[in-house]
């Protein structure tokens, strides 16, 4: 086994071609996925070409990569909870919510309706096999990139505004929401009813909750006695593995619904972003490249025709499409205008690592006749998802709100050729304000 000599190439490969991507102005992890496309048996394999052990991996390597990539996704969806600002979610409030639930059900709906239509058509619905590919192809829809619509915000000064503030808790709120849906679908499929699997998500969350304010005062007397020591990221990351298996095991819940609710409970605390920077430290030397490469590695491109290519295309349009008339329409009703409903959906399709983590936890929904793919894998249109909305979304918010600014300037100066007109048509009322 060459396992050692796989993870050397694996972080040279995803390392260069992640700082490319970032170059050309794209995520790293759109690089760092290409990196196992190319390194690993679906493009170069093909060829006859490359690195042994890479390009055709062994059953003993695959299995030690493949937890490696486990690690990776929980420490990815951990970080997210020890960035998710619970103070700013209390003060967005309603709005948030609302446009952030109506941000979810609509694209999974359209991603569901989308992908069954490739799959033979809606009467597809009753075979349970493709209804749960399809409504995994519709929570891949879900997630949002926070991290790319809070750097546009803050670049544009938008992002301490009512509207921004209402963007960014959006987004939080809706990574959440993607990853219960993504549980609940998940736990259906082995068995499970709505209903029970509901009852389960509600109870684990609720537990989570109770058993996290306590954990939270350890933290708290840990870190108010022993500030900035290894030992406070060594029990968090404890915490978080626990909290992981506890969820996959007793709950039949995705693990990284746990690995969230443990970052979330220790969000906020004095040495939260300490712990935050181990994690991503510890994550990103390793587990996480190898998570990104994982998925291109594994992938199968012997099935894929041009109509899998017709699929990305149209998956990327309800995607982008959905997210913008849900998010819009959502934040009408709380005395938007047109152009900042149209922002916050414009602020909520960028899609990034947590679109990949749906996809590596639920891939296992991809559905299979005698062994063949009859189903849809949404691997290549996730990649695309990733690309396009990533440039799209800064664009879009930028035009939008450069277009309000021009609007409020050239308010500003016809306000100003008034009030000169008024002072020519006043000369007595001009004189007395000289004087003055």
């Amino acid at each position: 086994m060459n396992i050692v000599y796989d993870c050397a190439i694996i972080l040279l490969a995803t390392k260069l071609l992640g700082m490319g991507a970032r170059k050309l102005g794209l995520p790293q992890v759109v690089g760092m996925i290409l990196a196992g496309l190319l390194i690993g048996p679906a493009i170069i394999g093909q060829m006859g070409i490359g690195f042994s052990g890479i390009i055709h991996p062994t059953e003993a390597e695959m299995y030690v990569l493949d937890s490696f990539s486990q690690i990776g996704v929980i420490f990815i969806l951990f970080s997210s909870g020890l960035e998710t600002d619970i103070k700013e979610l209390k003060h967005v409030g309603a709005a948030a919510t609302v446009i952030a639930t109506i941000g979810v059900i609509l694209p999974v709906m359209a991603g569901t309706f989308g992908a069954l239509l490739f799959m033979g058509g809606p009467s597809q619905i009753a075979n349970s096999g493709k209804l749960m590919n399809a409504l995994f192809v519709g929570t891949i829809l879900a997630a949002t990139s926070v991290g790319i619509t809070v750097e546009t915000l803050r670049e544009l000064g938008k992002l301490n505004t009512k509207i921004g503030t209402t963007i960014l808790g959006a987004a939080i709120i809706d990574d959440v929401l993607g990853i219960i849906v993504l549980s609940v679908i998940t736990s259906i499929s082995g068995g499970g009813s709505v209903l029970f699997t509901l009852l389960k998500v509600a109870v684990f969350l609720v537990l989570s909750a109770l058993v996290g304010l306590l954990l939270r005062k350890v933290f708290r007397w840990l870190i108010r006695n022993y500030p900035h020591k290894r030992r406070t990221s060594i029990f968090a990351f404890a915490m978080c593995f626990l909290f992981a298996y506890c969820a996959e095991e007793f709950f039949g819940i995705a693990a990284i619904t746990g690995a969230y609710m443990a970052g979330l409970i220790l969000s906020g605390l004095d040495d939260a972003s300490f712990v935050d920077r181990k994690v991503i430290v510890s994550g990103y030397m390793i587990f996480t490249p190898m998570f990104f490469a994982h998925i291109g590695i594994s992938a199968d491109f012997s099935n894929f025709h041009l109509s899998g290519l017709v699929f990305a295309l149209t998956f990327v349009a309800i995607g982008i499409l959905a997210k913008i008339i849900g998010c819009g329409l959502a934040a009408k009703p709380f005395g938007y205008n047109m152009r900042d409903c149209t922002a916050s959906g414009c602020g909520m399709i960028a899609r990034g690592e947590v679109a990949l983590a749906v996809y590596a936890t639920g891939q296992n929904l991809i559905y299979y006749e005698n062994g063949k793919l009859a189903g849809i894998d949404p691997l290549v249109a996730t990649i695309f998802l990733i690309v396009l909305s990533s440039v799209l979304c800064p664009i879009l918010l930028k035009l939008m709100f450069k277009n309000a600014q021009h609007a409020q300037e050239g308010s500003i100066r016809n306000m100003s050729i008034h009030s000169e007109a008024i002072e020519n048509l006043d000369p007595i009322g001009s004189t007395l304000k000289n004087k003055r």
